[in-house]
């Protein structure tokens, strides 16, 4: 991602952080006001959820802020995993406000206290749904434009919020109708929306941190965009370093002929480079290379045996990089093994297979793991 489109996602998520910020204070006090006013805990609830929601706006603007900071020497690939930390400080305050909640609702049931509604209560809660409606769509669908995991989960936490809402009108309506008090019991229920609510964020941030198996368009086009070199027989061991939302560098290894020249493979690594960065924005930090047998004969031969036995095994999932050496009297390839399987036993029970097939030649067998699709 250049400069220019990273200070662009900054001004995206800084503007809709604004806008949530500005329309979930102006719930809070309208909802805060009548549901003091009418002694409805779950309106006072609904009230503290969106306080905890425009808390969360301030930290995706400040987290971002420090996210966008320039690299330096100690932090050379920049800040822009904060936006992660980010987002464990809004979970960390939504859950804050769920357990708050839960424990309020329950005393509630406890020693019970009966609402009064009036219709501007219901006309403002009415209003406060169609609010949080929009708001949650329109956070959600800048969240998903500029690929920002926080903004998204802002949006879903506002849908949810508008469901609660409803079910705090509801239960308005049930009271008006029937005399039956559900207050306190909506208040459990929109206490463990927001507990689950807070959960879900910290897993969506802990999986980015650890790191995650990378799939979908960006793999794609990044091979895509290795690919279309000429020479290229085969592209292997992609691997993506996520340091933050569309900051990612990468290696990966490319199959060609053993008779290329150093300076060849080099001119077809920068081109392979250049445009992968233009096209995606991923950095590809290395280009490693597997030579592969140009001349048919023994070598291509004793590929298909080798192959033929390594991949009769249940577990083996890929099998590249093979390259025959005749003069060190050398076999060597690459395998990758599921990660159901007992991955060391099996590599074990390959590498004494080939070795008892090919006693004269060393054998050389590198275990790669699955990452990318």
């Amino acid at each position: 991602m250049s400069r220019t489109e990273t200070k662009n996602r900054e001004k995206v998520i800084v503007r809709t952080g604004a806008v949530g910020i500005a329309a979930n204070v102006v719930l809070v006090v309208f909802k805060a006001v009548v549901g003091i006013s009418v002694n409805s805990i779950a309106m006072i609830l609904d009230a503290v959820n969106n306080l905890t929601d425009a808390f969360s706006a301030i930290v995706t603007i400040i987290g971002t802020k420090l996210a966008n900071k320039e690299p330096t020497k100690k932090h050379p690939y920049g800040f822009g995993r904060l936006e992660y930390m980010s987002q464990l400080i809004v979970a960390a305050l939504i859950l804050y406000a769920g357990i708050t909640s839960i424990i309020e609702s329950v005393k509630k049931i406890i020693a019970p206290e009966q609402a009064d509604y009036t219709a501007a209560s219901l006309i403002i809660l009415g209003v406060a749904v169609i609010v949080k409606l929009v708001l949650g769509l329109y956070v959600r669908k800048k969240g998903k434009e500029v690929h920002s995991g926080t903004l998204e989960a802002s949006g879903s936490d506002a849908l949810f919020d508008a469901v609660i809402s409803i079910s705090v009108l509801l239960s308005a309506g049930i009271y008006l109708i029937f005399g039956i008090a559900l207050e306190a019991y909506v208040g459990v229920l929109i206490s463990l929306v927001i507990i689950r609510s807070g959960l879900e964020i910290i897993g969506q941030a802990v999986d980015e941190m650890l790191g995650h198996r990378e799939a979908g368009e960006l793999t794609r086009a990044v091979k895509q965009c290795i690919a279309r070199e000429d020479g290229v027989h085969g592209i292997y061991d992609l691997m993506l370093h996520d340091y933050g939302p569309d900051r990612h560098l990468a290696s990966v290894h490319i199959e060609v002929d053993d008779n290329l020249t150093a300076g060849q493979i080099d001119v077809m690594s920068r081109n392979i480079q250049e445009r992968t960065y233009e096209e995606t924005g991923v950095i590809l930090t290395a280009v490693g290379v597997y030579s592969r047998n140009t001349e048919e004969g023994e070598s291509a031969r004793i590929r298909r045996a080798v192959r033929e036995l390594v991949c009769e095994h249940e577990h083996v999932i890929q099998f590249h990089g093979f390259y025959f050496d005749e003069e060190h009297k050398r076999i060597s390839f690459d395998i990758i093994i599921d990660f159901a399987a007992d991955r060391k036993a099996l590599y074990q029970h390959i590498y004494e297979d080939v070795r008892t097939k090919y006693p004269e030649y060393e054998i050389r067998i590198t275990l790669d793991s699955d990452i990318t699709d």
